[in-house]
């Protein structure tokens, strides 16, 4: 069970559908979960993405407890033995409260089925966010390790450059790249190529 984390705007939803897409390309049984469900927009584009890869697919009513989408997902992964599941959860602003506690009851819930969910939670950052991307991994890591970062927009003119002060400060893996839309666009991190990129005139 992986858990994609960010606040509004990021775009993990359509990182989760990437992510999916490789899953089911290394024929790996995949599970999408939408457990934003305040915005029909993000539930119906990952529907979308379930059909075009052949993934399994978990929703609730709009307004439904996320942490609900969120049991209902692992139970569904594990009856069915499925190798990856990914849940979508809502955007939140870091510094409201009482919707990152909406966080931390996604966790308790799937902690209920196996306490090892989930195996990876999944922080997305914006390329073009700049130093408030710092504060975002700071909050985020309140309500639970984080695993590693993706990092989005990578093919507009933002370079991206706050990873350097994230890596140093939380050492945290930076697991992939978002370089555009198509579901071809996530890529794995290379150092060596974001290096050269950063000092690019």
């Amino acid at each position: 069970v992986w858990l994609l984390v960010g606040v509004n705007g990021v775009g993990k939803t359509t990182t989760l559908g990437k992510l999916a897409y490789l899953s089911s390309r290394s024929n790996y049984k995949t599970l999408i979960a939408a457990a934003d469900t305040f915005r029909a927009a993000a539930v119906e584009q990952l529907e979308l993405w379930s059909k075009k890869i052949g993934a399994e697919f978990v929703k609730s009513d709009l307004g439904t407890d996320p942490a609900s989408v969120g049991y209902k997902t692992a139970k569904f992964a594990e009856d069915n033995k499925l190798d990856l599941a990914f849940i979508d959860t809502a955007g939140r602003l870091q510094n409201k409260k009482n919707l990152m506690e909406e966080y931390k009851k996604i966790f308790t819930v799937l902690r209920k089925i196996n306490p090892e969910y989930p195996h990876k939670t999944i922080l997305v950052l914006d390329a073009t966010t700049g130093q408030n991307a710092l504060s975002q991994v700071e909050e985020f890591k309140k309500i639970s390790n984080l695993t590693g970062l993706i990092i989005t927009k990578l093919d507009t003119s933002a370079k991206g450059g706050i990873l350097l002060a994230i890596s140093k400060k939380f050492n945290l893996p930076i697991i992939a790249v978002g370089m555009g839309e198509k579901e071809t666009d996530l890529h794995q991190f290379n150092s060596v190529d974001f290096a050269k990129m950063l000092i690019k005139n």
